[in-house]
Order: C-alpha cells, then sequence, then structure tokens
C-alpha cells in the first residue's frame, strides 16, 4: 500500500535568529569621478617666476662650471621665457602650440646646462685636488635647487598633456595619481593639480629619490623622475658628502 507524503510544514516565521531572504538590491556607491575636470584658468606666474630663479641660480655657479661663457646659457633662456611672457602673459586658458614649444625648449635648455654643470663639478671633483669645501657645497646646493625647479617644470608640462590642455578641460590621460584623485572627500571632484602640486611632487623626489604620495603613472613620468632622482643621488651622494668631508 503507497504511503502519502507528509504535509508540507508550516512557513518559517521571521523571528529572532531566522532570516527571510529578501529581494536582491545591486549596493550603489557614489557617482564616478567625471573626467576630464570643467575647464579652468591657471596663472602663469609661478612657472615664469621658477625659470627666473633658475636662471639667477645658473648665474651664481663658477665660470668654470658653466657651459661656454658663463652668459651664453642664461642669455638664451631669458631670451625664451621672454617669448612664453608674449605667448601668455597673466594666465593660461587654451592650449598654445608655440608657447608649449618654447617651454619644452627653455626646460631642455636648462636641464642640459644643469647637468653640464654637474659633469664638470664631478670631474673636477674627481681629477683636482680640492680644498676650498665650501665653494663646493655652494655648487652643489646650487645644482641641486636647480634640478628642483627644472623637473618641477618638466611635470607641469607632462601632465596630462600640458598646462594649456588642462585649462582648457581637454586633459589627456593623466601621467601622475595624486592624492586628491582617489578620495573624493580630500577635494571636490573637479579638482586639477596646479603648479605647486608639481613643484612639490619635485622636492620630494629629489629629496627621497623615489614618489612619495604621488605615483607616475606613465613611462614618460616615470622616465622623467628617475633621471631627477639619479640626478639628485650623484649630486647629495657624491659631491655634497665629499665637501663635508673635506670641511
Amino acid at each position: 500500500m503507497a504511503v502519502a507524503p507528509d504535509p508540507p510544514g508550516p512557513e518559517p516565521s521571521a523571528s529572532a535568529g531566522s532570516f527571510s531572504p529578501g529581494p536582491l538590491v545591486a549596493a550603489q556607491g557614489p557617482p564616478a569621478r567625471h573626467y576630464p575636470p570643467p575647464a579652468t584658468h591657471e596663472a602663469f606666474w609661478p612657472a615664469q617666476a621658477t625659470v627666473l630663479v633658475a636662471i639667477g641660480l645658473q648665474l651664481s655657479l663658477p665660470a668654470r662650471l658653466t657651459a661656454g661663457p658663463s652668459w651664453l646659457v642664461p642669455a638664451l633662456e631669458a631670451a625664451l621665457l621672454l617669448g612664453m611672457f608674449l605667448a601668455t602673459p597673466h594666465e593660461l586658458e587654451v592650449e598654445h602650440r608655440g608657447r608649449r614649444r618654447l617651454a619644452l625648449g627653455l626646460t631642455a635648455i636648462v636641464s642640459a646646462a644643469n647637468i653640464f654643470s654637474l659633469g664638470a663639478l664631478t670631474h673636477y671633483l674627481l681629477h683636482h685636488h680640492v680644498s676650498n669645501g665650501r665653494e663646493l657645497i655652494v655648487s652643489g646646493v646650487l645644482i641641486w635647487l636647480t634640478n628642483v625647479l627644472i623637473f618641477a617644470l618638466w611635470y607641469w608640462e607632462l601632465d596630462r598633456g600640458g598646462a594649456g590642455m588642462r585649462a582648457a578641460g581637454r586633459d589627456r590621460a593623466p601621467d601622475f595619481l595624486f592624492p586628491q584623485m582617489t578620495d573624493d572627500s580630500i577635494e571636490p571632484r573637479g579638482w586639477r593639480p596646479k603648479f605647486i602640486d608639481y613643484l612639490y611632487v619635485s622636492l620630494t623626489n629629489a629629496t627621497a629619490f623615489s614618489p612619495t604620495d604621488t605615483m607616475p603613472l606613465t613611462p614618460m613620468a616615470k622616465s622623467i623622475m628617475g633621471v631627477q632622482s639619479l640626478i639628485s643621488v650623484v649630486t647629495i651622494g657624491l659631491i655634497v658628502s665629499r665637501a663635508v668631508n673635506i670641511l
């Protein structure tokens, strides 16, 4: 004889300790950060002041550490700086290709002159008897400060296609990851780095010989930061330490 199946039991009640599955609801986080941020002008005078200070530092170097006559490279830099000022007197609002070419050319000239000075100082240190440690320290500090200033210009002109592209709101893919880009509670969603941010990146990279709070994302950014770290290591590790021993 067939046995009838047991009748279904009562539905489980939603009492304490029991789980009643409900409809699945997709977790919704904050809306994605819009990129690029809205267009906004940027003051041009910090970059101009940086170039002027770099020229002053190079003029302070001894003549034996300069490429050619001591006035030649600073004069070329001053001419290019004048061209940049005529192209963009006060603020950056749109991309100006001529201005950017002048800025990159100026930055390359100052970088080459500073690397030449570092090489000349290193050669002098290795092949001559050095008794004036004070002059050596001053020259090393001048080269190191120029290194900080000039690479701030490199980062400023490199990131997202350059300062003009950022001012026009047509940023390319970022070359650097700033902390403000990862946490909306720190800065508003429309935050965009300014010159002071790149100057700080250059200072920390030259001091720590590596990135600190801002990470390079592209091969070009990593390469330039690596070159700056190498220059800083040679300047501080070889020259300044030797000068301290002489003193």
